[in-house]
């Protein structure tokens, strides 16, 4: 990496999560870990041993033995840093953990920081800054569209496509730098009708990428639903039947529900954030439901989905017709669902509310609640994932890729306008620095870096 400096000391962090369990890893890297660990150790000389072998025995501080533990040893540069790492694993109490810690800080070891590990890893070009991100992305993943995304572009899969992208722009940057040497002469080195295909070529597959943004933002994020209607409707029976479990509070009593309820629902890999919100109705003299009332339509607002729960046994239809045109005013994306549709003939629903898209169900009955949830993921991913193409998820990326697309129809317009050499590869030079910028193939401020590393867990 241009332009920042490379550690030189040794970090060491507790690798596994916090709490009691069977075991504990501790990592260290840097030039002195093999012997800040070695000092402890003296049933063997880690210096004397191959790389990615295991070594059993005591550690030791002194006299006092800390923990029989199993020493890996991964040696410069085949590691995940590119230093030499040592990984201690030890008996997962977080007394004996901290004692080894302390042990090495001891031996001249430092504590590590946030996303330290990985960012060596990147600093040491043993991965670049997509994959890195990457890294954050598979520890965060909770769903298997998200964990199949993240390994997608560890492997390289995002940046392989920009590095195609980045290769065709240079060769034709080069040629037009060329013709700039030549400028005396007159002459052409770069076909500029090969040089239209491509940008309209590059264009095109950069849209799919900034496109492939709000399907990321699905999987990375999740998708939340608001459960709104009126009291009684049925929004947290309907909240339990697609849990499968009693989560909220079932009463006759209208306005039982007197603040939202969040829980989570994996849908064919993609994970949905269901709000059940109290009943929305104008008129309620309890202050406690108008405050949970005022909560409902805050977060109606704030929803990627919202469920617009009614009664099929309340027969004024006109509110029904209401309600829909004060979610459409508001250009929500909703879905209408008749709850208690046990009770009537479909037919006869269908013709009584008149909307193409309602769920009819019964949520005490836990009829067609498979349909509402194929109904949701429609909404959110409207059709079939497919991982193995790349999808963006990286707001920082994103963001980039707009400023790359907006620079490739400078490019356009400025072959266009039959725009000199000179003035058409400053365009050229941007684009690529805005593509070199997500991979951080360029120098990336140490602010920026901060930010992506810091939101990584200590030890990794």
């Amino acid at each position: 990496m241009k332009g920042l400096t490379k550690w030189t000391d040794t970090i060491v962090a507790i690798a596994t999560p916090p709490g009691l369990g069977a075991l504990g890893i501790i990592r260290l890297s840097g030039s002195e870990a093999v012997g800040v660990v070695n000092a402890l150790f003296p049933s063997k000389d880690l210096a004397k041993q191959a790389s990615h072998t295991l070594h059993v025995g005591f550690l030791q501080e002194g006299e006092t033995v800390l923990d029989e533990v199993v020493v890996s040893l991964y040696k410069a540069p085949r590691s995940y840093t590119g230093e030499d790492i040592v990984e201690i694993s030890c008996h997962g109490s977080p007394y004996i953990l901290q004692q080894v810690v302390h042990a090495c800080i001891q031996q001249g070891a430092r504590l590590a920081t946030q996303g330290e590990f990985t960012q060596r890893a990147f600093l040491n070009n043993k991965m670049d800054l997509a994959q890195a991100e990457a890294v954050a992305d598979l520890i965060a993943a909770d769903t298997e569209a998200m964990k199949q995304t993240a390994m997608r572009q560890l492997r390289g899969g995002f940046s392989h496509d920009l590095d195609n992208l980045r290769e065709q722009l240079i060769n034709f940057a080069a040629l037009i730098e060329l013709e700039l040497d030549f400028s005396q002469e007159d002459v052409e080195f770069a076909d500029r009708t090969a040089l239209q295909e491509l940008i309209t070529s590059l264009k095109a597959k950069i849209s799919e990428l900034v496109s492939s943004f709000k399907l990321g933002n699905v999987i990375k994020n999740g998708v939340s639903v608001a459960i709104i209607g009126k009291p009684n409707a049925g929004k947290s029976t309907l909240l339990n039947a697609l849990l499968n479990e009693e989560r909220a509070i079932v009463s006759d009593i209208a306005g039982t529900t007197r603040d939202t309820i969040e829980e989570t629902l994996n849908i064919n890999g993609v994970l949905f954030r269901l709000i059940d919100t109290a009943g929305i109705r104008e008129h309620t003299t309890d202050v406690i439901e108008q405050i949970g009332v005022g909560r409902s339509l805050a977060k109606m607002r704030e929803a990627n989905v919202v469920v617009y729960l009614f009664d099929v046994q309340d027969t004024d239809t006109h509110a029904f017709q209401q309600q829909i045109g004060l979610l459409e005013k508001d250009g929500l994306i909703y879905l209408p669902v008749g709850n208690k549709a046990d009770s009537k003939p479909l037919a006869s629903l269908q013709k009584e509310y008149v909307h193409d898209d309602i769920i009819f169900l019964s949520a005490k009955d836990k009829t067609n609640i498979q349909q509402l949830k194929q109904a949701l993921y429609d909404i959110a991913v409207g059709g079939t994932i497919n991982t193995e193409s790349t999808i963006v998820t990286n707001a920082r990326h994103h963001a980039a890729l707009l400023k790359i697309h907006e620079s490739l129809q400078d490019i356009d317009a400025g072959m266009q306008e039959n725009l000199t050499s000179d003035l058409l590869v400053l365009d050229i030079r941007r684009c690529l620095h805005y593509l070199s910028e997500i991979t951080g193939r360029i120098e990336v401020d140490r602010d920026i870096l901060g930010t992506i590393f810091g939101k990584f867990c200590i030890g990794k």
